[in-house]
């Protein structure tokens, strides 16, 4: 399967909306539209994941990547609406402790 990526720009926000697979296949293409987008400093980049049904280790480290790029830019990232199988593997690798990450809450708000 491959992966959609959607960007929209605002002043100081880039919503990035994904929708597919997050796999060794697709990972180079989400880094190359991720990472200048972490470059500019005051920058929120919220990632919206609620279209993404797969996630692997090469996703994990795409998103590993723009959390240090925000780190030494002065931006921030935000992932949101997270399915729990993607959620999961964020958690079961602690990333959730140092990531903003709002998981998909059916029902309710945030």
């Amino acid at each position: 399967m491959n992966l959609e990526i959607n960007v929209k720009e605002a002043s100081n926000q880039s919503n990035v909306i994904l929708s597919g697979e997050i796999d060794a296949y697709t990972a180079p293409q989400l880094k190359e539209t991720l990472l200048p987008l972490t470059k500019t400093e005051g920058q929120i980049v919220e990632v919206n994941l609620e279209h993404v049904n797969y996630m692997d280790s090469t996703g994990l480290g795409v998103f590993i990547s723009a959390l240090k790029s925000t780190k030494e830019n002065g931006s921030q990232l935000k992932l949101v609406d997270l399915q729990t199988r993607v959620f999961r593997l964020f958690k079961i690798t602690g990333l959730i402790d140092i990531m903003d990450i709002k998981a998909a809450i059916r029902g309710g708000s945030e």
